[in-house]
């Protein structure tokens, strides 16, 4: 059974962003170019968030940042790493969406942006779950492929691939799920960061970050307080909230601007000399 939900998790996950951004760029004759950016705005917002994630936690250890009491630890992680992702995820999209994609200035275009930035997370993650799939089924068929490891080391190694083995059907489905609601948060994240242009108002970026804390602040709190179930829990709750936000904010697309009208002819007035013909040139030439 596991082989095949395990299976089934990593596909859907590499799946269903492509199926949505197939549906939108059929649904509403979008280009693939605004998922393609998208995916690739998620990529460069973590070429700067991961070293500054990375930064922050050995400045920690090392002491150049004072420690947190043990008991605060979870909630100061949830808060500052957070707060992190929002920044520079949704700073990303400002900028892209500002530089890149001056022509996306619709709520259709919204979300075919936000497909690819969620998208694309997926679909790494998905690769990933495979990846580990294969190796788990690889090791678990010839396990003195592990010999080579130290004696800690190989513990280590058969509680990793029994605790795969032994998880519940529906434990191996959690990572499809989690990116479903990953991609409806994306979606509207990004419809939110595209008020900042159509309404011309910059508080939209900050409710963009806003709601971007919350989210990832409360998944790294529960996860951590009661573990992946509860988180899932909590995940669908909020993605009725970026439900609600998606819809509220679909607006049409902005009307094409007619062209100017055109200029008046110039009428001459009624007594103004008749213009000279070729024949009445000809003639002037014998005149004199």
């Amino acid at each position: 059974m596991l082989i095949i939900t395990y299976a089934l998790n990593f596909i859907l996950m590499i799946l269903l962003p492509l199926l949505l951004g197939w549906f939108l760029a059929r649904r509403y004759g979008l280009a693939w170019r605004l998922f393609i950016v998208g995916g690739l705005t998620f990529i460069l917002s973590q070429v700067f968030h991961i070293p500054f994630n990375i930064g922050l936690t050995t400045a920690f250890k090392q002491g150049l940042l004072p420690s947190v009491p043990p008991a605060w630890s979870l909630p100061f992680n949830a808060v500052v790493l957070g707060l992190s992702a929002a920044l520079f995820e949704e700073f990303a999209r400002y900028i892209v969406l500002r530089t890149t994609l001056k022509d996306a200035r619709s709520w259709k275009k919204a979300l075919m942006f936000g497909a690819g930035h969620g998208g694309i997370e997926a679909i790494l993650l998905g690769l990933l779950a495979g990846m580990t799939y294969i190796n788990m089924i690889v090791l678990r068929q010839n396990p003195a492929l592990l010999n080579s490891l130290s004696v800690e080391q190989l513990q280590l190694a058969q509680q990793q691939i029994s605790s795969f083995w032994a998880a519940p059907w529906y434990m191996s489905m959690l990572g499809a799920v989690e990116r479903v609601f990953a991609i409806i948060f994306h979606l509207s994240a990004a419809v939110l960061v595209m008020q900042v242009f159509l309404r011309q108002q910059r508080r939209w970026l900050a409710f963009a970050i806003g709601w971007h804390w919350l989210l990832d602040g409360l998944s790294v709190y529960v996860v951590g307080r009661w573990g992946a179930l509860a988180t899932e829990g909590v995940l669908a709750v909020l993605t009725l909230v970026s439900l609600g936000i998606i819809l509220s904010l679909r607006t049409p697309d902005p009307r094409p601007q007619a062209p100017p009208p055109a200029e008046p002819a110039f009428d001459l007035p009624s007594d103004a000399p008749a213009p000279l013909s070729a024949d009445m040139i000809e003639r002037s030439r014998y005149s004199e």
